[in-house]
């Protein structure tokens, strides 16, 4: 059912009543360079992120994820909210937490509004409406699909950048029964020459222009990964413990365009965009949850975080750690005790070097011992 360009841009203007910053309607099929996904799983450059591969022919072919589709609505919303104090920012003694999740859970916040913009067009229609709504939860190429919308132009750093609102965007789709004018303009702008996130990156993940190797992204590391972090990549990581905006803050297209976002929900408050590292450290599973309810950061789950701060305390350095690591060493979670023993190898005073000789008789995972053999030596 084609519903034509007057119903279409009605959807639009109601998906901006909602609060969304960018809209677009893609055509249901492939989105541009989708095979690329094929490649870049096969270099492993995914890590372990298998779910990606389990669902990569849906993800390249919305017919797959649900026949029934005959457009998808694409949506933006702007998140850079305002700019740290720059001496919270630059205290190595607190941890850096990525932009988009200095406030709620945007799950939580752009979801309900999927479902209203729904509501609204099944009343606009005056008929039941098959659709999927998706924020980064579902098997879709988000950021190519929202290209082929018209939302922006996939850059260097492999995020969509809108040449009117940056990158500093969240996406999100409904897959819809219903055939929407699509957005044939696409957005204009590129990279050019410039090749200031491939050189920004802390840990050098780019492989190359458009291609980034999540294994070593310190966004991956921080959130996605499971397991340890290589040793080789920690000492690179410097303060970052959730997530990594560096291949962002540089892009010309972002500096260019000042804080535009949602103040209101994304409102920067110094202890939750830069929390305190020896308070994290100290916290329990209960002390957890109680502080990270509602936030993006309960993703990483305890174990990750608390691994992250270890992380990030022994890049800080500071002797007036060792107490608080010295403790840590006794978490239950070897995930924590490993990264801990090499937080206190990195800073090596003789208290450290105690505290890792006490723990080590008592150690029993094979792999915590290793992190401790290597910090003692």
């Amino acid at each position: 059912m084609i519903i034509g360009a007057a119903h279409t841009e009605t959807i639009k203007a109601q998906a901006h009543a909602l609060g969304f910053d960018l809209v677009g309607v893609a055509e249901y099929a492939p989105p541009p360079h989708a095979e690329a996904l094929d490649s870049w799983l096969n270099a492993g450059y995914a890590g372990d992120l298998a779910y990606l591969s389990r669902n990569a022919a849906a993800r390249a072919d919305p017919r797959l994820v649900m026949p029934e589709g005959r457009s998808i609505l694409v949506v933006g919303k702007h998140y850079r909210s305002a700019e740290p104090l720059d001496w919270v920012w630059r205290d190595p003694s607190r941890g850096r937490i990525s932009r988009y999740a200095w406030g709620a859970d945007y799950h939580d916040i752009l979801l309900p509004r999927l479902r209203e913009l729904v509501s609204f067009i099944e009343t606009l229609l005056g008929r039941p409406v098959l659709a999927r709504p998706y924020v980064d939860t579902g098997p879709v190429l988000e950021r190519p699909v929202a290209a082929a919308a018209g939302l922006g132009f996939i850059g260097k750093n492999t995020l969509l950048i809108n040449p009117r609102q940056g990158s500093w965007l969240f996406l999100a789709e409904v897959l819809l029964d219903v055939e929407l004018e699509p957005s044939l303009e696409p957005a204009r702008g590129g990279c050019g020459t410039c090749t200031r996130c491939q050189t920004a990156c802390p840990t050098r993940a780019f492989v190359g222009p458009y291609v980034l190797d999540a294994r070593r992204c310190i966004s991956y590391l921080t959130i996605e990964l499971k397991s340890p972090i290589p040793r080789e990549l920690r000492p690179l990581m410097g303060n970052r413990i959730f997530g990594c905006d560096d291949c962002q803050e540089v892009c010309p297209w972002n500096v260019r365009f000042g804080a535009t976002g949602d103040a209101e929900i994304f409102h920067p408050d110094p202890d939750r965009i830069a929390p305190r590292l020896l308070n994290l450290i100290a916290l329990d599973d209960e002390a957890f949850r109680a502080r990270f309810k509602g936030s993006p950061i309960k993703r990483a789950k305890r174990r990750g975080l608390l691994r992250n701060v270890a992380v990030a305390l022994g890049n800080w350095g500071d002797p007036q750690a060792v107490p608080a690591l010295s403790r840590a060493l006794s978490d239950p979670e070897p995930l924590i005790r490993g990264h801990v023993a090499w937080a206190l190898g990195r800073i090596g005073d003789a208290a450290a070097r105690a505290a890792l000789r006490s723990r080590y008789p008592q150690e029993d995972d094979p792999w915590v011992r290793e992190e401790l053999e290597a910090s003692i030596a």
